[in-house]
């Protein structure tokens, strides 16, 4: 049987029709109750997904560091190299796979355990090596992106408006933190104090935001590019 409205194939148990809702009578079939071939009511809730895949990520993230520990123990009955392996992983493991274990995970809240993640391999690599560059470079250069980047995030998801704000303020920020990068380059490995490539992605970034910003204020010019790019 089928709908003479839509042209749904019906069971015989069929009143109306599911799609349509129009009236379904025959009087040469004789109804019968049976289960529907469609769902009635409310369409049935997706249950959330399995959890195995993740276990099973972090399990063999477990079994490498455990290997590695094992082969460095082994060959020089110390902790020498393995450090190194060990920080590596669980640092991709906090940036790959830790946040699949949120349902909705927070990037602003990420973001910064990010930083912090790598922040934290870095002064381990810094000790390990007996280096002198972290409290120097490593630590403002991390700290420094990382407050840019979760500026960045928190304004996009908690300022609804003023996203070319945004996005040139940020590409701004970006620019004159080059500048800082080249200069704690050469304090701390004690290179020349010109300053010389910081400017060529200080120049394009400033010139790139100050144009977002330009088109933020100026709506005519704005929505002529719109129409331009078909945005």
């Amino acid at each position: 049987m089928y709908c003479v409205n839509c042209g749904v194939k019906l069971a015989d148990t069929e009143k109306k029709c599911p799609l349509c809702q129009t009236i379904v009578y025959h009087p040469d079939i004789v109804r019968k109750e049976e289960e529907h071939w469609y769902p009635q009511g409310k369409y049935p809730v997706e249950k959330g997904g399995s959890r195995f895949p993740l276990i099973f990520i972090s399990v063999m993230f477990l079994i490498s560091i455990l290997v590695v520990l094992l082969l460095d123990w082994q060959l020089n009955q110390a902790i020498i190299w393995s450090g190194f392996v060990i920080g590596a992983v669980l640092t991709a493991y906090v940036i790959l796979v830790l946040p699949v274990w949120f349902k909705k995970p927070n990037p602003v809240i990420l973001a910064p355990c990010t930083f912090g993640t790598i922040g934290v391999y870095l002064l381990y690599i810094n000790l390990a090596s007996g280096g002198a560059w972290f409290l120097s470079f490593a630590f403002p250069v991390v700290g420094g992106i990382g407050l840019i980047v979760t500026a960045f995030i928190a304004l996009l998801r908690y300022v609804r408006r003023g996203k070319l704000y945004i996005f040139g303020g940020t590409m701004i920020a970006l620019g004159a933190f080059m500048l800082l990068v080249e200069f704690l380059m050469n304090y701390t490995f004690e290179r020349s104090h010109f300053i010389g490539w910081s400017l060529y992605p200080l120049t394009i970034l400033v010139l790139l935001g100050g144009m977002l910003i330009f088109l933020a204020i100026n709506h005519p010019a704005r929505e002529m590019m719109e129409r331009k790019f078909f945005i």
